[in-house]
């Protein structure tokens, strides 16, 4: 068990947690201890404490404003590089991806596919998750990682910013207006600025004046390269995390009933409301993580019998 950093050290490790950082955040509230979450600093405090922004932590359920709390620094750490070649087993201690953070488990089988099934300790239960969904669990220790990372820095770098992302790349964008939380649309990159920032034209959405197509200045976290089919026969199944092409973009929401011709009901969270889409306006729901594409994790049924 690694031990925690000393406090003598907290002065040293706000220097490196400045306005702007994209960091780790853990948290202490019951049924989230384990877990790590995305975030920017927003403003760095008296006493260590920082003022945080989630990436994918939302105010309440209704609102699309993202999640702001004030944090102490022992609940901060840098980004967790992403990792390739990464080969998994039996009894390994993980950190996997699910609802929109990183959760602390162990691998307790091999699956086919490159699938392990994953046991959470704190919550007594067993999901099964994709190899692109886990990362070997380490520790933020006296200003190193522990277990060591086995790449460099400046191949996180690269990961950060693929070549996606260039001049004239086809790309899909999120915002954080009321309203259109969850949903993604396509746009072209139209120009490049510094900061991870980058001018885009909407392929569909138009301007105030309705003569010509919107263009708007967005960060690195508000973009992503469009997801591949991985749905070949168009078919889905009740539950799936879907998206659905409405009012010119693509929503996220889940498959609450399967209907005749090729038809189904989906329920949309954000707006709890149900609507009735054809096959041909849907595909698998995945999120783009560390430059990778990750499916949604699908529980263990045999485990859950068991409960």
């Amino acid at each position: 068990m690694v031990p925690k950093p000393k406090t003598e050290g907290a002065s040293a490790s706000a220097a490196f947690f400045k306005p702007g950082t994209v960091v780790e955040v853990s948290s202490e509230d019951e049924g989230f201890r384990g877990s790590w979450f995305s975030g920017t600093i927003i403003r760095h405090l008296a006493s260590d404490r920082f003022l945080v922004e989630y990436h994918n932590l939302m105010a309440d359920d209704k609102s699309s404003k993202h999640l702001r709390e004030l944090l102490h620094i022992r609940q901060l750490r840098p980004i967790l590089p992403p990792e390739t070649g990464q080969i998994f087993k039996f009894g390994d201690e993980v950190d996997a991806f699910y609802n929109d953070g990183w959760w602390e488990g162990y691998i307790t089988e091999e699956l086919e596919n490159d699938k392990f099934a994953v046991y959470f300790r704190a919550s007594k239960e067993q999901l099964v998750f994709s190899k692109e969904q886990l990362r070997i669990h380490r520790e933020w220790f006296d200003h190193e990682w522990v277990p060591p990372l086995q790449q460099k820095n400046d191949e996180f770098n690269e990961a950060a910013k693929p070549d996606e992302f260039v001049q004239g790349a086809i790309v899909e964008v999120s915002s954080d207006e009321d309203g259109f939380s969850g949903a993604w649309f396509e746009a072209t990159i139209v120009e490049i600025k510094g900061n991870d920032k980058f001018v885009v034209e909407y392929q569909t959405l138009l301007a105030d004046d309705d003569s010509n197509l919107l263009k708007e200045e967005i960060d690195v976290f508000h973009i992503r390269p469009p997801p591949p089919n991985t749905n070949g026969d168009g078919q889905f199944k009740l539950l799936d995390e879907v998206d659905a092409l409405y009012n010119d973009g693509w929503w996220v929401g889940v498959i609450s009933k399967v209907l005749a011709d090729s038809k189904y009901v989906i329920y949309f969270r954000s707006s709890n409301e149900e609507l009735e889409f054809h096959h041909s306006h849907l595909r698998l729901h995945q999120d783009w993580i560390h430059g990778k594409w990750v499916m949604p994790s699908k529980v263990c049924t045999e485990f859950a019998e068991t409960l």
